[in-house]
């Protein structure tokens, strides 16, 4: 039975990436020729990729006999679940299809970098990571940086809309693009700072005796959470608004990425996610 649940989890992935991929297309050629039924063939497209997504995550679960968190193929799954999560959030609140241009292209991405990660499901957790704390650390860290790409995402859409007249172009307003990244901000802000500080201070309090240890991984999310710090601050005194908001909107997305990505360089106690 397990072999089967693991084969079928493997297969969901390999079927919602190409579906995602799929509706990258769509929305791609949606956004040239401005047809609505390829929009929402794209959009269907890209809810049958979430599903099975979904059903991926679950299958891996019943297999691993713990929440998909413990490695950092099965992060990376969950982080690119959210952020499938958070763009359709988003479309349904605005109704604004083009945006799939640019946010599915990244859920692409992650999902190619979580393809060259090491895959096997292990039933047995280190004691480290048997801990509740752990399973909000990263939920609240994955979903947090899902609310990230998608405001960096519109931030890439406001810098391609550029200064066109609002009635001549496709894309959605600039008032519009920079109302979408604010709210991620503010929606992915406050779920990182509980999820990858509190809850991960705590955990590693649990796992390793104590709060703080300058791991590379606790550096980074220490370094991305100071940078959302300083760009909300900044928004909210009205200083940091329009085409800076989309710039620095992408930058953090970077600096995610790559406080992602360093214990893969630098080792560290995160080594093993």
């Amino acid at each position: 039975m397990i072999v089967v649940f693991s084969g079928f989890a493997g297969s969901f992935f390999w079927i919602s990436f190409w579906l995602y991929l799929g509706a990258f297309v769509l929305f791609t050629v949606y956004a040239a020729v401005r047809k609505r039924p390829l929009g929402l063939a794209a959009t269907c497209g890209f809810i049958a990729a979430f599903a099975l997504h979904t059903a991926g995550l679950g299958a891996r679960w019943i297999v691993t006999t713990h929440p998909p968190f413990s490695t950092m193929y099965e992060y990376a799954l969950t982080m690119s679940w959210a952020v499938a999560l958070s763009f359709l959030v988003v479309l349904a609140r605005f109704r604004k299809m083009v945006l799939g241009v640019v946010i599915s292209p990244l859920l692409v991405l992650v999902l190619v970098i979580a393809s060259l990660l090491p895959k096997d499901a292990s039933q047995q957790l280190m004691p480290a990571l048997q801990s509740y704390w752990f399973y909000i650390h990263v939920t609240l860290a994955a979903v947090s940086e899902g609310a990230f790409v998608v405001a960096a995402g519109a931030g890439i859409v406001y810098l391609i809309r550029g200064g066109r007249r609002e009635e001549r172009s496709f894309l959605p307003s600039r008032d519009l693009l920079e109302e979408i990244i604010s709210r991620a901000l503010r929606i992915g802000y406050p779920l990182f700072t509980i999820g990858a500080l509190f809850a991960g201070a705590i955990w590693a309090q649990y796992a390793w005796g104590a709060f703080w240890s300058w791991d590379p991984k606790e550096t980074g999310s220490l370094v991305l959470w100071l940078y959302y710090t300083l760009l909300l601050h900044q928004n909210a005194r009205g200083k940091w608004r329009g085409k800076t908001l989309a710039a620095m909107s992408i930058v953090g997305l970077f600096i995610a990425v790559v406080s992602f990505l360093g214990n893969l360089f630098f080792g560290g106690m995160h080594a093993y996610v």
